[in-house]
């Protein structure tokens, strides 16, 4: 039951967010899409507090990479996709979502898929806000521009999630593998191109977690 109730609350809010993030696109479209990145991240909060059979861990994701790969060719959610093609960055983050349900759930510890996802969730998103805000050196990756005040702020928050689910997790020096996991995260955000961060930060600071514990 509690399951289907988890699923009923997360589908509520997913549609919540793309809703409020209607309204935000006056203020540019690009805050409505990252309002939905990091917004997002959280419906891993419901899974640990409902979710608790793989069967339903995988479903919705699994739904939405559908529907996000139709929202990329159709630009049917228009408030997340952005109007120049730079790549499939919302089908991945399903993607990301669904391996990371799949792989924790399967081993019966979800609270590892936690950092990956809020890291690619607040991380990621506070640093492309960060980055445009805040004037500081460039610096290209292939098409895509990055920023050093964007990548420090990548490096901050993921260092501040996985400190803080490290040592709820009782890590043996927790501190020192959180500093190493936002490096990495960090390294990955900013060589990642064409959106493939949404799968490559979030998946590999997973399978870190799960190696450092």
């Amino acid at each position: 039951m509690n399951n289907l109730i988890g699923i009923i609350f997360i589908t509520i809010y997913i549609v919540l967010v793309l809703v409020m993030s209607k309204f935000l696109t006056k203020k540019g479209k690009e805050v409505s899409r990252k309002f939905v990145h990091i917004m997002l991240s959280n419906i891993w909060f419901f899974y640990l507090m409902f979710i608790d059979s793989l069967l339903y861990a995988w479903i919705l994701p699994a739904i939405f990479v559908i529907m996000n790969s139709l929202s990329y060719k159709f630009k049917i959610f228009k408030s997340i996709e952005r109007e120049c093609n730079d790549g499939m960055g919302t089908v991945y983050y399903a993607i990301s979502i669904l391996l990371i349900s799949l792989f924790t759930y399967k081993i019966g510890k979800p609270l590892l898929g936690l950092p990956g996802i809020l890291v690619m969730g607040y991380g990621d998103g506070f640093a492309a806000i960060i980055g445009q805000k805040i004037k500081s050196k460039e610096y290209k990756v292939g098409n895509t521009t990055k920023s050093i005040a964007g990548s420090i702020t990548m490096f901050l928050f993921s260092l501040a999630i996985c400190v803080v689910v490290f040592g709820f997790l009782n890590m043996e020096y927790f501190w020192i593998k959180a500093i190493g996991v936002a490096i990495v995260a960090t390294i990955l955000e900013a060589v990642s191109i064409k959106g493939l961060d949404n799968i490559s930060v979030p998946v590999l600071v997973t399978i870190l977690t799960y190696l450092s514990l």
